[in-house]
Parts: structure tokens; C-alpha cells; sequence
């Protein structure tokens, strides 16, 4: 099933004098920190003149899952176990997309932005890969429903920063885009020189900070008091960073941006 809202602002704003722009992704679930990622992406649409697009998943593998004779789930705030219903699974979907639905209004609300929805359901990794493109930002919360007892990286985040073929900027709730300088690591990863940073990013930050970390404590500890700017990382030095610690992401007290 794929469902497509479309809802557009002004259309000087679309018009063919314009220089096409990347669009801005929003992967939505309706919990806290995607929705916080999603204020994130309308500013930073706005920002830039950009295309909004959200996208809410309806995870088929969740739906399957229903399937099995064993399945259970486990009350958040009641801890009663009950049978994994599939009717249950797909009314709570409905009633996040609404939630979906609704935020992204309200997001939206009085901004001259260009915007759409798109629901889908299927693999929400695939799903999102799929709506990608090259030229596109992609914002995701740093932990999806999963991530009520503190903040880990969600296992979609995590495999989207890795595999994207954009722009990833990873948010959580307690973080705002203040502006301050764009941090970068010393040196090229494995791959050899690193590609130039797309002005799009460097334009909302003042000015760049090389930071000598060598691993990824240091870089923990060289950011443990910092609150404005971003940490941007080219995909070989996530990776090695993710490595040594998998968790060091989530931990970080600012914007991360991953790029290709």
C-alpha cells in the first residue's frame, strides 16, 4: 500500500526561475524524537527553500510478526503481556499516522514551505532508501519508539546512516540548530580525500572547527561541554567511530551529520 499527500505553499516558490534545491526527508513514527527531528527538518527546509517531504512506514515485518503463535507484547507503562494482535497492530499504525498527519500540520502551520506526506507500508529502512536520491538531507530522531528508557541510536537510524545515498543529520529532542561552528575530524578516512561539504550545510553554520580526535573517546570528551554547532562525519569515519564504540552517537550533545 502507498499512499501519497501532497500539500504545496506558494507557487513563486516552486517556480522555474528558482535554482533547484535538495529536498529535505523526514522519517516519521510519531514518537518524540522523530517529531522533534521533524520541527528540525521544517526550519531547516525553510532555511534552504527546499521540498518538505515526510514519510510514515507502516512496518510490514511488524504486521508479520502477528503471525506467529508465540508473538507477545509488553505493556509500556503496565508491563501486561498480551497477545501480539495484527488488528491491534493495524489500528495503532492508523492512529500514528494520523499523529503523523496532525504534527506535520501543526509543523507546517503559517511557514511559505512546499510539503508533502507519503505513507507507505513495507521495510522502513527499504522504504526510506528508496525515496533517497543523491541531492536529498535526510533527518532522522536518534531513537524511534524504542527509545523511551533513554537515548540509544534506533537500529533504522543506524542502518540508514550507513547506507543513505544522501546527507543524514541525526536528532534527538534535547537538541536545537544553534548556530556556532561546523565541527569536522582531522584527515581523510580509508577511502583517501574526502569530498568538499555541500554549502548547503556549511552555509547554516559560523565557520568550520577542526577537531584532533583520535578515537572515539576523545571526540566524547572534546564535545562533552559544547551546545551549538554540529559534528559533521564522512561515512568512513562514522564507521570507524562506530567500531570502537557503538553507542557514541546517541551520547553526543549535538547535531551529528553524516555524509557520503
Amino acid at each position: 500500500m502507498n499512499v501519497e499527500v501532497s500539500r504545496s505553499g506558494p507557487e513563486e516558490l516552486g517556480g522555474e526561475s528558482e535554482i533547484p534545491v535538495m529536498r529535505v526527508l523526514a522519517l516519521l513514527d510519531a514518537s518524540r524524537h522523530s517529531l522533534a527531528a521533524l520541527a528540525a527538518a521544517v526550519d531547516l527546509a525553510v532555511t534552504r527553500h527546499a521540498e518538505l517531504v515526510a514519510l510514515y512506514v507502516e512496518d510490514q515485518d511488524l504486521l508479520g510478526s502477528a503471525g506467529f503463535p508465540f508473538a507477545r507484547e509488553i505493556g509500556a507503562a503496565s508491563g501486561r503481556v498480551r497477545r501480539l494482535s495484527r488488528t491491534d497492530l493495524e489500528a495503532g499504525m492508523a492512529r500514528q499516522a494520523r499523529r503523523v498527519t496532525e504534527a506535520l500540520d501543526a509543523a507546517v502551520a503559517g511557514r511559505e514551505l512546499r510539503h508533502q506526506l507519503r505513507v507507505s507500508r513495507g521495510r522502513v529502512v527499504s522504504e526510506a532508501l528508496s525515496l533517497a536520491g543523491p541531492g536529498d538531507l535526510l533527518v532522522l530522531g536518534k531513537a524511534g519508539l524504542s527509545g523511551h528508557w533513554g537515548v540509544r541510536l534506533g537500529s533504522t537510524s543506524r542502518a540508514l546512516i550507513l547506507e543513505a545515498p544522501c546527507t543524514v543529520i541525526i536528532w534527538d529532542e534535547r537538541l536545537s540548530l544553534a548556530r556556532g561552528p561546523l565541527r569536522t575530524l582531522d584527515g581523510p578516512g580509508a577511502g583517501g580525500e574526502f569530498p568538499p561539504v555541500p554549502e548547503a550545510l556549511t552555509r547554516l553554520f559560523d565557520g568550520r572547527e577542526v577537531l584532533q580526535a583520535s578515537d572515539a573517546r576523545q571526540l566524547e570528551q572534546q564535545l562533552a561541554r559544547v551546545d551549538n554547532g554540529a559534528l559533521l562525519l564522512h561515512r568512513p569515519q562514522l564507521a570507524r567511530l562506530a567500531d570502537q564504540d557503538a553507542d557514541l552517537l546517541a551520547r553526543l550533545p549535538i547535531p551529528v551529520i553524516v555524509v557520503p
